[in-house]
């Protein structure tokens, strides 16, 4: 049983009143009640001002009652949707084929557990050149998971039916010349808030762990169009926040003690293990960036909307990313090249052409750099020093930039308000009592929270996320890509204005574990991104060693 102190919602927030349910019918609003509100709110009403309301009040409380005997499923979305481009921009005009860059011959190992480690490109030129099949491939990957998942708790589901099924059609076409690409045959796993027919979508949550969605997301469609066979649902954070699920904590390959961070935590935990050559993550707040971070993958974090997010559990309307967890760059940029694209269901995404071309270096390119973010004290200073000093040598010119010191981290409570309201059920039902965290940083106590955000603040929030997009638009002419560190205030802000991301490993802490440093790219810029993270990839080789289990 809640406190009986939330009257005092019905007075403040977005969709109020569901916690009322649980305490009592229509609890009567008065003169009192509001002078309490008033103190979240920050406002001092007279009494005649706050009996004025009483009657407003009331009215909106019988119509939140109303609204929410319709009931409302995690797929509807709200009629505003998010645009993140700024006055002004331009989208590219030619649409150009995906150039990959040239690669070498490619041979079987002498030793097969040697495949746990090879790119995506390089399993694709075995399965092209019938050194191997879809199916052997496809088993060795799916008894790497089940012999490791015993110690990484990665695996939600294994969906061995299909993937068995997936890679003999696979070798079929293969061997018919009817070569799709190169994804054609390469199994992947999927981070579990993506919906497949016919297996479980748990979103890592107790309230949802036999929870089933009787269709494919758009990624999981376009992903099967391409051949790639999917092997596994892939643990994430209860309801995508950190490493915690229900079935425990996903580890860390390089070290077991540790979590693998989130809530990306399979994906990227499986991938850096050599479990599987990719898989698709999710990012809000820092789910691809953090658990890439932690587990030494590379990760593409795309542009707000230029990947359908149909058939994905929805956390925050205007935040909420898909993208690829994977070996190396390149392998990113084969995967978004499958991924995105509009759907006609997610209206948020938008029709943009990604002209990647993987033979051009950045020399002579005009790369930015956060200069007071590379110049403050923090852990990781010398490694992303040296990243720098590698861009030089490759031929770019480095040129410094500071971000916008608009509110950022300041107005970020958009996500709790937007996540609240998309799991509105749960906290009515009571039913968030079930979840594994429930400590003050954990959702429930967050879902709760949320609720006392007055509407106005939340509107006013993305008037203030509108100048954000603005400045950030004029501190970036003249440039596709800048660098930042992977932890700074540059996270928050560039997932509030959609900004892209490549996160790779630049270096190891004493210990052993992975550092890692940031590309940021111009809105749907990700082919300029992708070519400037490939070449520094190429010019080193953290990205090719491995964690040993």
């Amino acid at each position: 049983m809640k406190k009986l102190i939330l009257p005092i919602a019905c007075v403040l927030s977005l969709g109020l009143g569901a916690f009322i349910t649980k305490v009592v019918e229509n609890p009567p609003l008065t003169v009192d009640v509001i002078n309490q509100a008033e103190k979240i709110l920050g406002f001092d009403f007279t009494d005649a001002e706050a009996d004025s309301m009483l009657n407003d009040l009331r009215d909106n409380q019988k119509d939140f009652e109303a609204m929410r005997k319709v009931p409302l499923d995690n797929s509807v979305s709200p009629a505003l949707y998010f645009n993140p481009l700024p006055v002004g921009f331009e989208f590219e005009k030619n649409y150009l084929p995906f150039k990959a860059s040239q690669i070498s011959a490619v041979k079987l190992p002498a030793n097969r557990e040697d495949l746990a480690f090879y790119s995506v490109r390089e399993l694709g030129e075995l399965l092209k050149t019938k050194q191997i099949t879809s199916v052997e491939l496809t088993k060795f990957f799916l008894e790497r998971l089940k012999k490791y998942d015993t110690q990484l708790h990665c695996v939600v589901t294994l969906t061995e039916d299909l993937a068995l099924k997936q890679a003999a059609q696979a070798d079929a076409e293969i061997k018919a010349g009817k070569y799709r690409g190169f994804l054609h045959g390469i199994p992947y796993g999927a981070k579990d808030l993506l919906a497949v027919k016919g297996y479980k979508t748990t979103w890592g949550s107790v309230p949802y762990k036999d929870q089933m969605i009787d269709k494919d997301a758009t990624v999981i469609q376009r992903l099967e169009q391409a051949g790639a066979v999917l092997c596994a649902k892939l643990t994430l954070g209860e309801l995508a926040m950190g490493d915690v699920w229900f079935g425990g904590k996903t580890l860390n390959p390089w070290d077991l003690k540790r979590g693998s961070s989130g809530s990306s935590a399979g994906s990227a935990s499986s991938v850096s293990a050599g479990l599987l050559p990719f898989a698709i993550g999710s990012e809000t707040l820092g789910s691809i960036v953090s658990p890439s971070t932690e587990c030494g993958t590379t990760g593409l974090r795309p542009t707000f909307g230029r990947v359908p997010r149909t058939g994905a559990m929805a956390l925050s309307w205007s935040m909420d990313k898909l993208g690829p967890i994977c070996r190396t760059v390149e392998d990113c940029a084969i995967v978004q090249n499958v991924i995105q694209g509009v759907d006609n269901q997610d209206f948020t995404c938008m029709k943009a052409p990604f002209n990647y071309d993987g033979t051009k270096g950045i020399k002579g390119m005009k790369i930015a750099y956060v200069k007071s973010d590379f110049e403050r004290r923090y852990p990781n200073k010398t490694t992303d020093s040296l990243t720098l000093v590698t861009l030089k040598k490759l031929g770019a010119e480095l040129v410094p930039i500071e971000l916008p010191t608009l509110p950022s981290n300041e107005i970020s409570f958009l996500l709790g308000v937007e996540a609240a309201a998309a799991f509105d059920d749960l906290t009515r039902s009571g039913k968030d009592d079930l979840m594994v965290r429930q400590n003050k940083n954990a959702w429930p106590n967050a879902f709760r929270s949320a609720r006392f955000v007055p509407a106005v603040e939340y509107l006013q929030a993305n008037r203030h996320r509108t100048l954000l997009i603005q400045e950030l638009d004029k501190t970036l002419k003249g440039f596709d890509v800048y660098v930042t560190p992977s932890f700074s205030k540059n996270l928050t802000m560039t997932n509030l204005t959609g900004h892209p991301c490549v996160v790779l490993p630049n270096g190891f802490r004493a210990e052993g574990r992975p550092l890692s440093i940031t590309f940021m790219g111009k809105l749907f810029g990700e082919a300029k991104l992708l070519q400037v993270a490939k070449a520094y990839q190429d010019a080193t080789d953290f990205h090719k060693r491995h964690p040993k289990l």
